[in-house]
């Protein structure tokens, strides 16, 4: 029995509407109406025979083989794209294509620095990033649309997709303040922290939960100025002086030099982490078995390991 003919128009619209992320995006794009992609996808189907959208919910989610189809998908018009530069003597366009989602809790400087290593070592590499809530970007990396989501908490076990949470590290926070404020905070930490006026991550976060309990484990009652979802505009607040913000150590030297922040104190335990969250066990992508292998790089305990 012959094999059957793969129809590649059929395919790209296919690609177009997995990239869209809805027939409508993809229709109004491709100047097509809705009924004729989906009845040319249903056709793809059937000489696949695989169903590549799970149709059941709301919304079109991209199935396994859809995952599958949709990587393969971009290779092969990639390839399509580099064949024709290449006869022009256009010379090469080809590039490692990483689409990253980052939670909107996890600081941007943090996620930069875990990302970092990733477009130093790989010269080509392409990157998309997109920012949102933790359960929305997950909905995204189940779709297809992602690779990856970027988080400072572990995807939930309760979402309808397996997921795989990869520890990149966890990192201590160190407070810090204006020179005038940790003259007048600085003696006697953690203590000194009592009724203190502290800027703070907005209550849902992972690591506002942490900063809390070590709160609770040190009897500590801080005065909370403000809180914020925007961890750089928490930092720009405490460079006017509003109070004293808490800092991932791995952006201390940041903190310092832009903002002109001092530390109070040693180093703390909150329990800052940060992880890789895929749809499969192996990290099969360049881009981020780099980011994996320089994290242990990146998050470091302060010399000396002594913790408040």
């Amino acid at each position: 029995m012959a094999d059957p003919q793969l129809n590649y128009h059929h395919l790209r619209l296919f690609w177009e509407v997995a990239r869209a992320g809805s027939l409508r995006s993809a229709a109004a794009r491709l100047h097509l109406s809705q009924p004729t992609i989906s009845a040319q996808i249903k056709m793809l189907e059937s000489t696949l025979g695989e169903q590549l959208f799970d149709r059941t919910g709301r919304g079109l989610k991209l199935t396994e083989q859809g995952r599958l189809v949709m990587e393969c998908s971009a290779e092969i018009f990639s390839l399509g794209t580099e064949m024709v530069r290449s006869l022009h003597g256009l010379g090469s366009s080809r590039h490692l294509r990483l689409n990253i989602g980052i939670t909107d809790s996890l600081p941007k400087l943090v996620a930069w620095r875990y990302i970092r290593p990733a477009m130093k070592a790989l010269p080509h590499l392409q990157l998309s990033c997109a920012e949102g809530h933790s359960q929305d970007l997950v909905g995204l990396l189940a779709s297809g649309r992602l690779d990856v989501v970027l988080s400072d908490e572990p995807a939930s076990s309760s979402l309808p997709v397996k997921a795989f949470n990869h520890l990149l590290g966890s990192s201590p926070v160190i407070f810090c303040a204006t020179p005038a404020l940790v003259r007048q905070y600085g003696k006697g930490f953690p203590a000194s922290l009592k009724d203190a006026p502290m800027l703070l991550p907005a209550s849902r976060t992972a690591w506002r939960h942490e900063i809390d309990r070590w709160f609770e484990t040190n009897r500590l009652h801080p005065r909370v100025v403000a809180e914020f979802d925007d961890v750089a505009l928490m930092k720009m607040a405490a460079s006017d002086g509003l109070g004293i913000v808490p800092i991932a150590a791995v952006v201390l030297d940041d903190a310092t030099q832009r903002y002109g922040l001092k530390p109070i104190g040693r180093p703390v335990r909150c329990g800052f982490s940060c992880y890789l969250i895929t749809l499969e066990r192996a990290m099969r992508h360049p881009a981020l078995r780099v980011i994996a292998t320089e994290s242990k790089n990146i998050v470091k305990d302060p010399k000396g390991g002594r913790f408040a």
